[in-house]
């Protein structure tokens, strides 16, 4: 499991969100690695792309949501980085639907998914938590 007490914002929804995340792409990123035969490994690779579609959707809506709430002074940057990272989503999905699930694709999917939510939980996230703390907030 990927998840670290340090990437918390101090957001309860969204930091349930974000380890639910990390749950999911951790399991995915040792299914996809392990020696199990690569048939036996589809279903798992097809749930997590769903997931990833749906979830991820409805996440960045609760955090846009929670932007606006507490006038976040960055919230555009950070929208253009969501639809940046659903884009992404989109885009394997494509190749997926085009090309089939080819082995190679998909650990450069699982690579991606876990170095855009370091990335995006780690850094860009914390500067709301450190907002609403700056503000005397809970956070």
């Amino acid at each position: 499991m990927m998840w670290k007490d340090k990437y918390k914002i101090g957001v309860e929804l969204i930091d349930q969100q974000h380890k639910e995340l990390f749950r999911r792409v951790s399991d995915f990123t040792e299914t996809i690695r392990n020696e199990q035969n690569w048939e036996d490994k589809l279903d798992k690779v097809k749930e997590t792309m769903v997931f990833m579609q749906e979830y991820v959707i409805a996440h960045f809506d609760a955090e846009e949501a929670y932007q606006e709430e507490i006038n976040y002074p960055d919230i555009e940057n950070h929208k253009e980085a969501h639809a940046k990272f659903k884009e992404g989503i989109n885009d394997y999905v494509k190749i997926f639907e085009e090309e089939g699930f080819n082995e190679a694709k998909i650990q450069e999917f699982g690579g991606r998914l876990m170095t855009w939510l370091i990335m995006h939980v780690g850094r860009t996230d914390q500067k709301i938590g450190e907002y609403v703390r700056s503000k005397g907030g809970q956070a």
